[in-house]
């Protein structure tokens, strides 16, 4: 299996300073990114759209966890901006924080499912 680097070195350097200069603060990116890769939280922003809003023993229940647990994760994902919450009498809701979770969590699963049916898998 042939190796996935150049053969030789050779540095574009108007590309490298073109793309140093426009490179944003990623963190935040990151972070975001981060709350999606654990797949019980991904499970959670799923659910989440294919319903508008659960409440956490809803959430527990499609997930298979404690209500402990489920709560933990909606936390997470409220701390990291990626959902929102409200009470409604004595259970608390959770819905995604907008628009754009959902399409980054829809396209995403398109995205993985295009991949396994042309025989690439993701692994």
């Amino acid at each position: 299996m042939p190796k996935e680097v150049c053969e030789v070195t050779h540095v574009n350097e108007e590309a490298v300073k073109k793309v140093q200069q426009q490179m944003p603060d990623l963190s935040g990116v990151a972070k975001f990114l981060k709350a999606l890769s654990d797949e019980t939280r991904l499970k959670i922003a799923y659910a989440l759209t294919v319903e508008d809003e659960l409440c956490v023993c809803d959430v527990a229940s499609i997930i298979g966890s404690s209500v402990a647990t489920a709560s933990h994760h909606l936390r997470y994902l409220k701390d990291t901006n990626l959902a929102r919450s409200y009470r409604k009498g004595k259970q608390m809701y959770y819905s995604l924080a907008d628009e754009h979770v959902y399409q980054i969590v829809t396209v995403a699963y398109e995205h993985v499912k295009e991949g396994i049916a042309n025989g690439s898998d993701a692994n």
